[in-house]
């Protein structure tokens, strides 16, 4: 995954893009698999994060 992140963010520098940073991995998860888990949240924040710098390169 941080792989992923770092290929867009130098894809965007590549590209003159100023953008946003992504979202940070949650450090508070208990690993109970609780209903609405920290990670569920931080996977559609993520999402929504390369879906922005997706649309920003192919501009």
């Amino acid at each position: 995954m941080r792989r992923g992140i770092a290929q867009f963010q130098e894809r965007l520098q590549a590209a003159g893009h100023d953008f946003r940073e992504p979202p940070p991995e949650p450090t508070s998860c208990c690993g109970r698999g609780c209903n609405g888990c920290v990670w569920e949240g931080y996977d559609a924040a993520l999402m929504f994060w390369y879906e922005d710098a997706g649309a920003l390169l192919a501009s």
